[in-house]
């Protein structure tokens, strides 16, 4: 079986929760003999991954003579759209572009046409997505592959073009909607284009059971068309122990996360603020960066937290992994996560977890502890009972052992090689 996979991040290129998902789906999937030619916006080097190719669609110089242009312009009317635009834009974001009324067409996109990709989420995203659906296009005439995979909205375009040029089947992968990333707030332009995507695809997978809902209530789509196949998590741990030494000797509580409306970290600043009238000996961590931070930094002095909240900043690798060990205790109190992988990486290093009941994590953490997002005080003593309760965290960090072992990526490329031989007629 070989796959055209469109994707904008993959490690260590970009390496968010989409291309740490990317990454591990590959890997199991390449374990299956799957031979993966994975498109990047841009890749500056030869180098391929160890189990796939990587190609960037910044090296691909397509011949595209005017009237392909112009036909594609018509198909891709749908992206004369706002810009600069980003995927995770917030609402105050999107209101302020709405004022400055920023408008960018399809013709300006094609004056530039000769221009190089920047990749990222930069301001031309929406040129960038365009442009790389025509390379979507070239690809799909000029390389020999059995299914087209485009994950998430940004590649959906070209994942479009690739099986109008080619006649193969598109699968869809629906990591985030629009609908969890604004909530009612939605983008226009972006929600036509995820249901483009959806409307074209033979096949959508969805990572949660909540996402696949949240796809056939939105967007209309028939829930025949969706199959679900939840994330998992790599289970190595490079850090040689479990925990690494804490300058202080206070239990952490640790939130790691984009801080937007999304991810609920208000509703963590509040629950901190409620446990630490009951007992002071205790931190909380709030790791990650957005359009949310400024406010969470006044709400946390206004709370007068300033001895026991700590704002750490974006965190990549190591890092990760160092203030992971050092934790005791991590909480997700996401508005809307169609999956959310982090309590899972939480785990691996024997840390118990809070999740959101709103999140398709919580479909697979049976023994978990979860709680609604807005229920602060529930929160709060959940936290608190956690940390006084030291047989309680022992059974949670025991049976999130038990939860790894069944969390694999092999296993979910399973369920993907399965769809691409349903559609495919049984081909391997």
């Amino acid at each position: 079986m070989r796959v055209l996979m469109f994707g904008w991040e993959f490690p260590p290129y970009i390496s968010g929760g989409l291309g740490t998902a990317c990454l591990g789906l590959t890997k199991g999937l390449a374990h299956l003999g799957t031979e993966i030619l994975f498109v990047l916006p841009r890749l500056d080097s030869d180098e391929e991954g160890h189990h796939l190719t990587l190609m960037g669609a910044n090296r691909i110089r397509a011949k595209v003579g005017i009237s392909e242009i112009r036909q594609l312009r018509e198909r891709l009317a749908v992206l004369e759209v706002l810009s600069p635009l980003r995927p995770y834009l917030t609402e105050v974001e999107y209101r302020t572009l709405i004022e400055k009324n920023e408008l960018i067409t399809t013709e300006d996109i094609f004056a530039e046409l000769e221009n190089d990709f920047a990749g990222g989420y930069g301001e031309n995203l929406m040129a960038e997505i365009v442009r790389y659906s025509l390379i979507g296009a070239h690809l799909g005439m000029s390389q020999e592959f059995d299914v087209i995979h485009a994950h998430d909205w940004l590649t959906a375009p070209a994942g479009i073009e690739a099986k109008r040029v080619s006649g193969k089947p598109l699968v869809v992968h629906a990591h985030a909607l629009e609908f969890d990333r604004s909530g009612e707030h939605v983008n226009q332009s972006v929600y036509d284009i995820e249901r483009a995507g959806f409307e074209a695809a033979d096949r959508i997978i969805a990572v949660s059971h909540f996402t696949k809902e949240t796809i056939v209530h939105r967007y209309s789509i028939d829930p025949a068309k969706i199959t679900v196949v939840h994330n998992a998590v790599e289970k190595e741990r490079r850090l040689d122990q479990l925990r690494v030494a804490k300058p202080f000797k206070e239990k952490l509580v640790l939130f790691l996360g984009r801080i937007t409306f999304q991810k609920g970290p208000d509703y963590f600043v509040e629950a901190a603020a409620k446990v630490l009238e009951k007992n002071h000996d205790v931190r909380f961590a709030m790791a990650g960066t957005g359009d949310m931070l400024p406010r969470m930094v006044e709400r946390m002095a206004e709370l007068r937290l300033a001895d026991r909240f700590h704002f750490l900043g974006f965190v990549r690798g190591a890092d990760v992994e160092r203030i992971y060990a050092m934790s005791d205790l991590y909480v997700m109190p996401s508005v809307s996560e169609p999956f959310g992988i982090t309590p899972l990486e939480a785990m691996v290093f024997d840390v118990p977890c809070i999740v959101s009941k709103q999140s398709g994590v919580a479909e697979v953490l049976e023994d978990a502890v979860k709680v609604d997002f807005w229920d602060v005080d529930r929160l709060a003593f959940e936290i608190q009972d956690i940390l006084e309760n030291e047989e309680r965290a022992g059974e949670l960090v025991e049976k999130g052992r038990e939860t790894l072992k069944k969390v694999q990526w092999d296993h979910a490329a399973e369920r993907v090689l399965d769809v691409y031989r349903q559609l495919t007629g049984g081909r391997s």
